[in-house]
């Protein structure tokens, strides 16, 4: 029987729980010792565990070797969960003497840092460990200075700069200046204590976070089906042209419609349409909005002062109609379809007019469904002749648009 499932049984049979809140005043909670091999010297030293639960965390098991042979001793702790479905990382300002002696659960895959310092201790290179913010800096100083003897006789440069970064390590134990410490972990079973719990911790900020491939393998999850959110069916889209089989509107031979799902910047996703026929040599492109139909109405109007107006783009839903004022121009709604080009390819019947400067015309564009746009070429600045009214639909538009006697309410699900 492993220790795990010794402990399960004695806790079964005593009526007490496996895991218990972990309290300096729980008298009860004493660890389970186990006779064990020493993998110093091959003799038989004591394993002492004890199953615990961190409040506002979660259970952990906490080991300790100790050989009376060769006085040699190791500890460490295990969570007792699965590894978790995101990563997480802490970061805790340190500012007094109280986040000092915080509370941490650094498992052997987490690696902690100090910014300030350029201070690192990578992952896999400790076993887990329960400690404090003061216990894991007291560590990292016992690890430095252990060898530091033998680099003054080998290597006396290196020796002193290691020197330097121990006394600035020390400088920040002592808290000459605030830190910033950083616990990393892929597996999502570090943790670094909140006082305050329940309550929002302002010093802390807790991210959990999406797992990389690489960080994936290093912890042994290749083999293993990963959950992926289901991809967005908009985001396929944008990356991929659509072609599905239709008939020509003129000759009606068999011909191909192309789709793609475009991003217009400062507005929103359009669905553009061609279709060509290679038997008449009919050719047509439409947009579509690739939403709904807006709150509000939308009126767009340009005052045309350049030439350089007209290679600004324009979405003309097939719900928008088009009016110059000064020429008393106006295409109706519905007119000419939907439409994704520039002003000029808009007004090419006019363009020579307006082009050539003769006069300063305003171009309106009125489109009750708001799913039309005009370019800002100042973007994402004012433009200085470009205005873009949001008004409330008439009842007639309303009607037009077949909004009238649609029915949105009375259709949730009765609640059981």
């Amino acid at each position: 029987m492993s220790a795990l499932g010794a402990l399960e049984a004695a806790a079964g049979s005593g009526g007490t729980a496996l895991f218990r809140p972990l309290s300096a005043e729980d008298g009860e909670q004493r660890p389970a010792e186990i006779e064990s091999l020493c993998m110093n010297c091959y003799r038989n030293g004591v394993t002492r565990l004890l199953l615990t639960r961190i409040p506002f965390f979660k259970e952990i098991i906490v080991s300790s070797f100790a050989c009376n042979s060769c006085s040699w001793s190791n500890t460490e702790i295990q969570s007792a969960g699965r590894i978790q479905e995101q990563g997480v990382c802490y970061s805790l300002a340190v500012t007094s003497r109280q986040d000092m002696d915080r509370e941490v659960v650094k498992t052997e895959c987490a690696t902690a840092r100090i910014p300030e310092l350029d201070f690192e201790i990578p992952a896999f290179t400790q076993k887990g460990v329960l400690t404090t913010i003061e216990g894991i800096i007291d560590r990292a100083l016992a690890g430095l200075e252990q060898d530091q003897p033998l680099r003054r006789e080998t290597d006396e440069e290196v020796a002193r700069k290691i020197e330097e970064f121990i006394r600035r390590l020390r400088q920040l134990k002592e808290l000459h200046s605030p830190f910033t410490f950083i616990l990393d972990d892929p597996s999502g079973n570090s943790f670094v204590e909140n006082p305050h719990a329940p309550r929002k911790d302002e010093a802390l900020v807790v991210t959990h976070y999406r797992r990389s491939p690489q960080q994936a393998a290093m912890l042994g999850l290749e083999g293993e089906e990963v959950a992926e959110k289901a991809a967005d069916p908009a985001e396929e889209l944008r990356n991929e042209v659509l072609q599905f089989n239709t008939n020509c509107p003129e000759c009606n031979a068999p011909a191909s419609t192309n789709m793609k799902l475009v991003q217009i910047p400062h507005f929103k996703e359009v669905i553009i349409m061609a279709t060509a026929c290679d038997s008449c040599g009919h050719r047509t492109n439409e947009v579509k909005s690739g939403g709904a139909i807006e709150p509000q109405g939308t009126r767009i109007t340009l005052r045309i002062t350049d030439p350089s107006d007209m290679t600004r783009d324009i979405l003309k839903s097939e719900t928008c109609s088009v009016e110059i004022p000064e020429l008393e121009f106006e295409l109706g709604m519905g007119a000419l379809g939907g439409k994704f080009t520039t002003l000029e390819g808009l007004l090419k019947d006019i363009r020579e007019l307006v082009i050539e400067g003769r006069r300063n015309v305003h171009f309106i564009m009125d489109d009750p469904a708001g799913n039309s746009y005009l370019q800002n070429v100042y973007a994402p600045e004012e433009d200085p002749e470009l205005r873009v009214e949001r008004y409330e639909r008439s009842f007639d538009q309303n009607e037009e648009l077949g909004l009238n006697d649609m029915k949105t309410e009375g259709y949730e699900t009765p609640a059981r």
